[in-house]
């Protein structure tokens, strides 16, 4: 795993520039540094050393050097198109997957992305016209930022890279804070940062005389099989899984892998028989600390376990640490979890892999069972009653019964935006000091709605998470709380064999049973203890809540709501009383309030005075 950066055209102090922008991602590459400039072009790389450790140093070149490569990522396939390049002629002169890349784009040009199998955010110069291709791996795992400044194209693994280039004015993005309010995260293509892109996942783009152009070459679409039976979906998903786990876990340095009580982590720990597993918790009971269950696990399946307890000053501690680390505020508190776990693998292992993606291709989330659940009640319940017992509950307590009565009300693609949903456009103009800014979020999920038009409500619910949830929140911290460690997370559920296989389960063997991802926890339990396969789905639970309740951290978090940098964006008056009435138990509002701490942290650290 890695990280590049680099821009166009010729600047003043370029190679200085360049080594600034190199520097700030030293954590994605600590084993060494790359450069590449001519009078068109400056390249930076940094290195973790995981396949050809002595010679995968970058950039790479073709035979000929016409063309320069610096990637990021893995191709697990790249020992047979390795093969076949050498049968078409071309020569190599290291064992690297990255050199196969520079091979693969000469010969099959922009359709080489649909040959590739593995995880990859990667740039390659061509100096004889001086364009520039730059591509992103089919599911986001591997990220990659870009921007048109003056004409010149300034690229990066991560925006922190962007903002060392002195020609970008450094300007704050409004309409981020308003999605941000809504999902938890910011919807890319968007960024915080104005004039700052991501380049999406399953596309490419081309620079070329001062323009930018992008295009999608996959989309993630599902394709049921409704006469696949129980036992077939089973035993499609454990073979094509088995062989993503033992592509994944090619390297030339150990491999680790996370393991909490869940079933997608627990599946993966099944093919680590001597290897190493790693899992952190809170000191705040069961459902906080998973640490004992796959301590459990861990000795069945016969696995070096490593576990850490993290302390309640020790998280709060590190949540400007990661803030800075993630480039944007993200406010799932799992990030912060997930930072400790991957500093705890990084003291043994270079790579780990884990469970991402599973939820999400075969259908995971709790929330996918409330079409079900809601099927009887809407077809019962006249639309017009609904919608006004909807309004009434609204007003109501946090009481059992409320959040149904709301949600019932509801159509999928008016009430599910993905798996947060923290602020709705009312509520952000009561906040808001701007509320100019304010938009639906609804308005933006619907082109992808508008994709999945005569699906079932389940697999348009995952689409959507596809698309906007594992790229926005899971993607991201993944790769930036195990880059900030210089570890590399690996995942073997977003693997495109994989899908393949995940796009054809039909919905009844998606959710069934009352059971999510009933089809992946069959195939499951032939390497599982039935409990741990059947396991209910739990997330990365942090005790945010408990600790919004506990005066010293309240006090923590009222002083951010009364600082000068919240009275600039919020009515502080209104999120106070947020935190207040969290704080004194009359409401669980502590996501809302988390939401809104994270951002007031993110903004001193990026825009801040002393900035």
């Amino acid at each position: 795993m890695c990280g590049l950066c680099g821009f166009t055209g010729k600047i003043a102090d370029s190679e200085k520039v360049l080594e600034n922008m190199t520097e700030v991602i030293t954590h994605r590459g600590p084993d060494s540094a790359g450069y590449y400039t001519d009078e068109r072009i400056s390249m930076g790389f940094r290195r973790l050393s995981i396949i050809d450790l002595d010679q995968g140093h970058q950039p790479i070149f073709n035979e000929d050097k016409s063309l320069v490569l610096m990637f990021n990522g893995e191709i697990y396939n790249y020992k047979q198109l390795r093969e076949e390049l050498i049968k078409l002629g071309h020569n190599f002169y290291t064992g690297t997957d990255s050199e196969v890349l520079i091979h693969s784009f000469e010969q099959w040009g922009e359709k080489m992305l649909g040959r590739l199998r593995g995880m990859f955010g990667f740039a390659i110069y061509n100096k004889k016209d001086g364009s520039v291709f730059i591509a992103r791996d089919f599911f986001g795992i591997k990220p990659m930022h870009y921007a048109v400044i003056d004409g010149q194209l300034v690229y990066g693994s991560e925006i922190k890279s962007i903002l060392e280039f002195p020609g970008y004015k450094k300007k704050f993005n409004s309409r981020a804070l308003d999605n941000y309010l809504s999902f938890q995260y910011v919807v890319p293509p968007e960024t915080f940062f104005e004039g700052i892109y991501c380049l999406l996942p399953g596309h490419y783009m081309w620079y070329r005389d001062g323009s930018v152009k992008t295009t999608r070459y996959f989309e993630p679409t599902f394709k049921p099989d409704n006469s696949l039976t129980e036992k077939e979906a089973a035993d499609k998903i454990e073979a094509a899984f088995e062989d993503s786990v033992n592509a994944h876990k090619i390297s030339d340095v150990e491999v680790g892998c996370f393991l909490s009580s869940g079933v997608d982590s627990s599946y993966v720990s099944t093919y680590f028989a001597g290897q190493k597993t790693f899992t952190v918790g809170f000191d705040f009971g069961e459902r906080y600390n998973e640490i004992s269950w796959a301590e459990g696990l861990s000795k069945e399946i016969g696995v070096e376990h490593h576990t850490h307890l993290i302390g309640s000053e020790e998280f709060w501690s590190a949540v400007p640490k990661v803030q800075y680390y993630m480039d944007q505020p993200l406010a799932d508190p799992s990030c912060i979890a997930l930072y400790f776990v991957s500093k705890l693998a990084g003291e043994y292992v270079k790579v780990v892999l884990s469970g991402e993606g599973a939820d999400e291709l075969f259908g995971g989330y709790t929330v996918y069972n409330e079409p079900h659940v809601f099927r009887t009640y809407q077809r019962i319940v006249p639309k017009k009653l609904r919608y006004a017992l909807a309004r009434s509950a609204k007003k109501w307590p946090h009481i059992k019964g409320r959040g149904y009565i709301i949600r019932g009300a509801r159509k999928t693609e008016d009430k599910f935006i993905g798996n947060a949903f923290m602020y709705d456009d009312e509520e952000k103009r009561r906040i808001l000091k701007d509320t100019s800014i304010v938009t639906r979020p609804q308005d933006l999920c619907k082109k992808y709605y508008d994709r999945v038009k005569g699906y079932d409500e389940v697999t348009k619910m995952q689409y959507l998470d596809i698309n906007l949830w594992m790229v926005g929140d899971i993607l991201l911290k993944a790769d930036r709380m195990s880059m900030a460690n210089s570890l590399e997370l690996r995942v073997p559920f977003l693997d495109k064999e994989v899908f393949e296989v995940a796009r054809t389960i039909p919905t009844k063997l998606r959710i069934a049973h009352g059971t999510t991802k009933y089809a992946l926890r069959q195939a499951a339990l032939r390497h599982l203890p039935k409990a741990t396969a059947q396991k209910k789905k739990l997330g990365f639970p942090v005790p945010t809540r408990v600790w919004l309740r506990d005066k010293k951290y309240y006090d923590r978090v009222k002083e951010t709501f009364t600082s000068e940098t919240a009275e600039k964006f919020f009515n502080t008056e209104l999120i106070v009383s947020y935190l207040d009435d969290h704080f004194n138990g009359r409401e669980d509002n502590s996501r809302k309030v988390w939401t809104i701490y994270v951002f007031l942290l993110w903004y001193d650290i990026y825009f801040g005075e002393k900035k």
